[in-house]
């Protein structure tokens, strides 16, 4: 019998306990060993039982949800998603907590829709066997039964015709541990690089604080992709939380199209839209990359830019927090090179002809 994911549930308001602990319940690889409502009860619990993962709130009582989230990561290491309602204003302690070490932030959950309730239940679930794979080190029945969609859902029938260009786009997918990896990779590149358009699997609100961060990081401009922004030298647009990101195209120009719609290969943002766009519009124009994350969104749009004559880069495995999606494409056959995470940004510049230089 295949082992299920243990979870350790800590948040102070016993609504939310209950109904988070329901939707996670309700996945037939997950159990929640326990709940606790502050981070001295989880503490006594895990001196009882230790969890594969740990959900998390922000805000509680006697220890907040960071300072717990330090200790724990510097002690005993343990997988943590973290739990919030992610308003505005907490998204900068929502990224601190990755730089921590939480490997997941999820919406907390809400009353809603019943087709809300089954999308949230989709991520949540996701989220945590998502982090329950990863590879954390020490730093200093609501049974879903919607169809897994494919890029059609959200992409216009176009056909694929297109006329040469000389401008070349880099467009990037990425998941579980893939903050960290979009990190490293842009920091190296320099302030002319090719314009670049990004899906990190993140909830909304959350991205604008991310592409601020990092446009403070990075030589390159970084922002959060608004609806018909040009892709333009030296800048990379960030597709927001809860919105698909496709590249379009006039004349010789690309620009971005955000757009809602159904949840595809599980999420949304999804990489294969951005990735299908990609190979309908650019072609062999395009460099396509995809980096750490569980599952396989991204893999079949990887393998239809390939088919369109763009370079497709895959991030190892021995980088990788979680070797999902990479592995995907790869099985499918659409990545040309398989690269570590350190050496991404010079193979891509070397894909846009354009000399390596940190």
């Amino acid at each position: 019998m295949k082992k299920k994911v243990r979870v350790l549930v800590v948040d102070d308001s016993a609504l939310v306990r209950q109904t988070l602990s329901g939707i996670l319940e309700s996945d037939d690889d997950i159990e929640v060993m326990a709940t606790a409502s502050d981070p001295y009860d989880a503490a006594r619990k895990m001196r009882e039982e230790v969890p594969d993962v740990i959900t998390l709130d922000v805000e509680m009582p006697k220890m907040d949800g960071i300072t717990f989230l330090e200790k724990l990561m510097a002690q005993h290491p343990i997988p943590v998603v973290l739990c919030s309602s992610l308003a505005a204003e907490e998204s900068a302690t929502a990224l601190k907590a990755l730089e921590l070490g939480a490997v997941e932030i999820i919406r907390k959950p809400t009353l809603g829709t019943k087709a809300f309730l089954a999308e949230s239940r989709i991520q949540i679930c996701d989220a945590v066997k998502s982090a329950a794979l990863s590879h954390v080190k020490k730093t200093p029945s609501l049974r879903s039964v919607e169809p897994k969609l494919s890029a059609d859902a959200v992409l216009v029938k176009s056909t694929r015709a297109m006329l040469e260009t000389t401008e070349k786009v880099v467009v990037i997918g990425a998941s579980t541990g893939g903050t960290e990896a979009l990190r490293i990779f842009l920091e190296q590149l320099p302030a002319d690089a090719p314009g670049m358009v990004i899906v990190q699997h993140m909830p909304e609100h959350f991205t604008k604080a991310f592409s601020k961060r990092l446009d403070t990081l990075c030589r390159v401009s970084v922002k959060e992709a608004e609806n018909k922004d040009p892709v333009a030298r030296g800048q990379v647009l960030i597709a927001p939380g809860n919105m698909h990101l496709l590249l379009k195209r006039s004349g010789a120009r690309y620009h971005v199209e955000v757009k809602t719609g159904p949840l595809v290969s599980r999420h949304r943002p999804s990489v294969d839209v951005l990735f299908r766009s990609a190979a309908r519009y650019a072609g062999k124009n395009a460099v396509g990359v995809l980096m750490t994350g569980m599952g396989d969104d991204g893999a079949k749009g990887l393998l239809e830019m390939k088919q369109a004559g763009a370079a497709t880069i895959a991030q190892d495995k021995a980088s990788c927090v979680v070797f999902g999606m990479p592995n995907e494409a790869i099985k499918l056959g659409g990545v040309d090179r398989v690269v570590s995470l350190e050496q991404i940004s010079g193979v891509v510049l070397g894909c846009c002809g354009e000399t390596h230089h940190v």
